[in-house]
């Protein structure tokens, strides 16, 4: 049987934990349950997960990296408020993923190309790249649509699909970092939602299809301090 990784993390945390308490009782041991910094775990096991299932992406490295510094102070004097460090940090992650953005992602082999309206952007093997950062974009698709990586970062975006025309299985790769993300997609499609949330998460609230017959838009997504509704 396959096992997630998320399962696979999380599980050998509560073995070591439940072996460390075992070992206060029998060996007396000085096992200590919260440890300084514990709460960091919930940071770094999502984050860390995420890596391992889908990658190296801007919200998961930063999420991170934020875990690991926070866990870090608890033990080590920097002699400056890490929280001052926070914002410098996310804005040189930020900037990184802009640049290899799409370097450690799978390329998916498409045919097609999108036509949009009024908007300019980059194409990468079929797929349209769109960003807001300190700025708002609203983009729709009239034409076949076959995914996007969206970004928003310290703005909104809107990808507006209700005309879009899709006959296929899509992604879109989406990440939000005190920002906000709009999706409208059209009738008849399934909408299936991969979230990697640090502060933030995704509303869906399209109307679940019974065609078994749908194609089904794949979001991949990972929201920090900002958050993607579906509609």
């Amino acid at each position: 049987m396959r096992v997630k990784i998320s399962n696979l993390l999380w599980g050998l945390v509560f073995i070591v934990v439940g072996v460390g308490l075992a070992g206060n009782i029998l060996f007396d041991w000085n096992f200590q349950v919260f440890f300084p910094g514990w709460w960091t775990l919930f940071i770094i096991i999502p984050c860390l997960t995420s890596i391992i299932r889908n990658g190296i992406s801007l919200g998961s490295t930063s999420g991170l990296l934020i875990g690991v510094m926070l866990l870090v102070s608890q033990y080590v004097d920097f002699h400056v408020s890490l929280w001052e460090l926070m914002v410098p940090a996310i804005l040189i992650i930020v900037g990184l993923g802009f640049i290899f953005q799409g370097a450690f992602r799978k390329s998916i082999k498409v045919d097609h190309s999108i036509h949009v309206e009024g908007q300019s952007s980059s194409a990468n093997n079929g797929k349209r790249d769109y960003s807001a950062i300190f700025s708002g974009n609203r983009v729709r698709v009239t034409d076949e649509f076959i995914g996007s990586d969206l970004n928003a970062v310290f703005g909104g975006m809107t990808l507006d699909l209700r005309d879009a025309i899709i006959n296929r299985d899509v992604e879109i790769t989406a990440t939000a970092v005190f920002g906000g993300i709009d999706i409208y997609v059209p009738t008849g499609v399934s909408v299936k939602v991969n979230n990697m949330p640090i502060f933030g998460g995704v509303s869906n609230k399209t109307v679940r299809t019974t065609d078994p017959n749908a194609y089904t838009i794949y979001l991949n997504s990972t929201t920090m301090f900002g958050g993607i509704d579906i509609k």
